[in-house]
């Protein structure tokens, strides 16, 4: 399994965030206290949204905690939006093309979990990407197929019902093969302006995963905290963990929901699978 971090709000040194938290996501690489794996060695990503048409993505299959490149690299860069993810394998091979965050277009996509039976369901799975998207299929991961998936079902004009469509056609494929509880996941999902997150699983029993408090409401909580002060009112942060032990600053997200972080206007709603008609 995996662990990941989403950001948006006033454009903020990475450094600062995969860095300096007590708890922060390259601590969670060696020392996660949530996940199904106590490391997450088996490579990171970082994607953000700059000043260029579509994100830029940083990945390598070196441990996060060991790469010299990433900890030069954000200390220079400056986003409104970024993507984490630091990586635990399930089986498929460590390479660059298996590390997350996935692109496509204006789009980001990381993933923490697994689709349980995925060697089997492979070939329908993947067949079943739409033809003008297959060719940018770039791994062999459970993850990039099921984005790859969402994409065919129409995540770029609805991400709720694209994910959702996408979740349910891999459940009725599962059913159809005798397997039980295919899907584990918590997403993370962004066209540069808003981020979509998803917890769901199968068998109800999701991974974790928790969203900031308002800063407004942790600026009067914890006046003492001097990090908080330098954040802006529409600062959000969604993490498989927290990254510090702070009285009232995280919300775990429910199980089975949905929710969009977009300036002025938040939402979480429940989460179900659509199947195919």
């Amino acid at each position: 399994m995996c662990r990941w971090m989403a950001y948006s709000g006033e454009p903020i040194l990475a450094h600062d965030l995969l860095f300096r938290p007590q708890h922060s996501l390259i601590d969670q690489s060696l020392h996660s206290q949530l996940g199904a794996t106590t490391t997450n060695g088996d490579g990171f990503g970082i994607g953000w949204y700059g000043e260029g048409s579509q994100p830029a993505v940083f990945k390598s299959i070196e441990p996060a905690w060991n790469d010299s490149n990433l900890r030069e690299v954000t200390s220079q860069l400056r986003t409104p939006l970024m993507f984490a993810h630091v990586r635990a394998s399930t089986g498929t091979a460590v390479q660059r093309s298996n590390c997350h965050p996935f692109r496509h277009g204006n789009w980001l996509w990381m993933h923490n979990g697994s689709l349980h039976g995925f060697h089997d369901m492979k070939r329908e799975l993947v067949t079943a990407i739409h033809p003008s998207l297959f060719p940018d299929l770039e791994g062999s991961t459970d993850s990039e197929t099921l984005f790859f998936l969402a994409l065919t079902f129409g995540l770029t004009d609805d991400p709720f019902e694209g994910v959702a469509r996408a979740v349910g056609f891999v459940e009725h494929t599962a059913r159809s093969q005798g397997i039980d509880d295919p899907v584990q996941m918590t997403v993370a999902t962004s066209d540069g302006v808003s981020t979509w997150i998803f917890r769901y699983s199968s068998e109800n029993r999701s991974r974790s995963l928790f969203f900031s408090t308002e800063i407004s409401t942790l600026r009067k909580l914890h006046p003492e905290v001097d990090a908080l002060h330098h954040l802006s009112e529409e600062t959000r942060i969604v993490v498989s963990e927290p990254l510090r032990d702070l009285p009232g600053a995280w919300n775990e997200v429910p199980e089975s929901a949905a929710g969009v972080i977009r300036p002025g206007r938040d939402e979480m709603r429940n989460f179900a699978p659509i199947p195919p008609a």
